[in-house]
């Protein structure tokens, strides 16, 4: 039985990019998931990851693209209410674009591939909430349309679902975007200067 991943077999690139070659994708940053039933496992020390890569892409000149999810008015998406709003360690600056997306996916339906390939950069560096979900889709539609993500494992968290628990669930879902759709990386440390 082969250990290798569909990366290697394919030939494709395992070197995490320089933040200044990539365009930086924060993904559902929102209260959401810092309190109630959402509440995430493990969502503030990700979060205080996801602020360091953030300054780290900032200082390094990279474009900054911040995702949210709005579920309507009402929701624990809802965008207009404290619970939908990015957590302000991770808020949008001045000219940083911000995409408002309603399925997993944050290409589908939204302006962020057209934010994406206005930056110039093949390369998209990926972070946020829930790893099982938006942020793997969202590295697997990055792939899909001919970017090269990359995802840094401790700027993101999950929670557990159907009793598998959280830390499984978020592994698995690293381990299924390093298999094909992009490289993973520990932390905004190990994205190379």
């Amino acid at each position: 039985m082969s250990t290798m991943t569909l990366r290697e077999l394919n030939g494709l690139d395992r070197t995490a990019p320089a933040l200044a070659d990539s365009t930086l994708i924060l993904i559902d940053y929102q209260n959401t998931y810092t309190r109630g039933v959402l509440e995430l496992t493990g969502w503030r020390p990700a979060l205080e990851a996801g602020a360091e890569l953030l300054a780290r892409a900032r200082a390094a000149g990279a474009a900054v693209v911040h995702v949210i999810n709005d579920g309507g008015p009402g929701t624990l998406y809802d965008v207009r209410a404290d619970v939908g709003r990015p957590h302000p360690l991770v808020a949008p600056r001045d000219g940083e674009a911000v995409v408002v997306k309603s399925v997993p996916d944050g290409f589908v339906g939204t302006d962020l591939g057209a934010h994406v390939d206005a930056a110039g950069h093949e390369n998209v560096v990926i972070a946020g909430f829930m790893t099982h979900m938006c942020v793997s889709y969202t590295a697997a539609g990055a792939f899909l349309r001919g970017n090269r993500p990359t995802v840094v494992a401790d700027a993101c968290a999950t929670r557990p679902v159907a009793g598998v628990e959280a830390e499984t669930l978020h592994r698995a879902a690293l381990a299924t975007v390093a298999d094909l759709y992009g490289v993973v990386v520990g932390s905004a440390a190990e994205l190379a200067r």
